[in-house]
């Protein structure tokens, strides 16, 4: 169900449920300290009394809760309130639910760097229940989300545990945050970047961990690409670790880090990607691996620090660097290449239109309040590197939509390069990049007001 987000503070008074005795009470007898965390975070929140946490629910309330009380006992200084960050969301049936953030952070040691930050988050909700008739009797569905999300959401927490531990070594700071309402049009990490947190603009980079439960299937990192980012998992990647992430040039799950990008904030999405018992009632406790959960963590609290402690500007747009445009000349139309330019798998340039840059098109507001709309024609290469340059607007309806069709498709993750005769070619070609007033905007879809 589409949801809209109209953003105001509720003022009330929460206290998060307490639930006692769920889970095998065998599962933990040979487990780590940090493993026995792990497990008891997700049994809770995967617990059959939260009814699957659903957007606004009690459920949902109650992990919050449970969030806040973990990051306060290990440390984090609360920024949010105890009952959490509340905003609403106003839905198309014409009523209001209420979610929730919970966030906080700990300072980085560096005064000259300890005011920008470092966002690690994971989402608080899940699907909620499903009512279906089985032999004539009504029968509840619970959809525990033990993967998704309980188990990045016990990463999060042991990482905060991990970082105020060693708090003297993070020289930028780091803020923790459970999203609520994620399953709503990511409306968490809208609300904190858009209308709660007044330093957005500091945020030098997010970490976003959604289903890290099955990694015994694999071990993700998706940056889009992000030229700094690829280049500070390769740096981790050159230390010995229990285990390394498999880069992907490909989304493997939408999830909140959409809402940083569409804010030009790089961010590193972690997961174990899709599994049999996705958004299913079997997404329980009993498919996660937490030994694999306990390298995949020791990974990403290396990956922090390296994140933390860099020296570099960690931008959203790279620039291509002045080298890579030797063979500029030598760059030939795409409809010549023998093997054209692939985006996720696909040659056809409208693959890249739906699965990118229609995904993360933001209408400009001035231009939705003006009535501008039509289609700019956007001419790009794509490197014998895969990389997006050269962006160029080659037909304009305006300036407000001809500068938003080019930060998008300069943000494109690579593709897989053109080939003639067996060798790698530089590749241009021209997509059409339609702004229509029928389709909501940014501002529409979220109800802002």
């Amino acid at each position: 169900m589409a949801a809209l987000l109209l953003i105001f503070f509720l003022p009330a008074h929460f206290s998060s449920a307490q639930y006692a005795g769920y889970g095998d009470p065998y599962a933990g007898l040979y487990d780590s300290e940090t493993v026995a965390s792990l497990r008891k975070h997700v049994s809770y929140a995967a617990s059959a009394a939260l009814e699957g946490r659903s957007p606004g629910s009690e459920g949902e309330k109650a992990v919050a809760g449970y969030v806040y009380d973990r990051l306060e006992e290990y440390g984090v200084e609360m920024l949010s309130p105890e009952e959490g960050d509340l905003f609403g969301i106003a839905r198309e049936q014409g009523d209001t639910l209420t979610s929730r953030n919970v966030y906080g952070f700990i300072q980085g040691y560096d005064k000259s760097l300890n005011g920008h930050y470092i966002v690690i988050g994971a989402r608080m909700d899940n699907l909620g229940t499903n009512v279906m008739t089985v032999d004539g009797r009504q029968v509840t569905q619970i959809y525990s989300g033990a993967n998704g999300n309980a188990t990045g959401l016990a990463m999060m927490m042991e990482l905060a545990r991990m970082v105020s531990i060693n708090s003297i070594i993070f020289r930028r700071s780091v803020i923790f945050i459970g999203l609520g309402a994620s399953t709503s049009s990511y409306a968490g990490s809208w609300y904190f970047l858009n209308r709660a947190f007044a330093d957005s603009g500091k945020i030098d980079a997010m970490v976003n961990l959604d289903m890290l439960g099955t990694g015994n299937n694999g071990f993700y990192a998706y940056t889009a690409s992000n030229t700094d980012l690829n280049s500070i998992i390769a740096s981790v990647a050159g230390k010995l670790q229990p285990v390394y992430p498999e880069l992907r040039a490909d989304e493997i799950y939408p999830s909140d880090h959409r809402a940083f990008y569409a804010k030009e904030i790089p961010a590193v999405h972690f997961t174990t990607g899709r599994y049999p018992e996705h958004n299913t009632p079997r997404d329980t406790e009993s498919i996660i691996d937490f030994g694999m959960m306990e390298r995949e963590l020791e990974y990403i609290y290396n990956f922090v620090i390296e994140l933390a402690n860099t020296d570099r500007d960690i931008t959203f747009r790279n620039e291509p660097e002045v080298e890579k445009d030797k063979d500029r000349e030598g760059t030939i139309p795409y409809y010549e290449c023998d093997l054209r330019p692939s985006f996720l798998h696909s040659t056809d340039p409208g693959q890249f239109l739906s699965k990118w840059v229609y995904q993360y098109l933001r209408y400009p507001e001035e231009a939705v309040q003006n009535g501008i709309q039509g289609t700019v024609q956007v001419n790009f290469t794509v490197g014998k590197d895969g990389k997006v340059r050269d962006v160029r607007v080659v037909k304009s309806v305006d300036p407000l939509l001809d500068a938003e069709a080019v930060r998008v498709v300069s943000a494109s993750p690579d593709w897989k390069p053109g080939r003639v005769g067996g060798e790698k070619v530089s590749a241009s070609m021209t997509i059409p990049v339609e702004f229509r007033l029928e389709k909501k905007s940014e501002r529409k879809k979220f109800g802002i007001r």
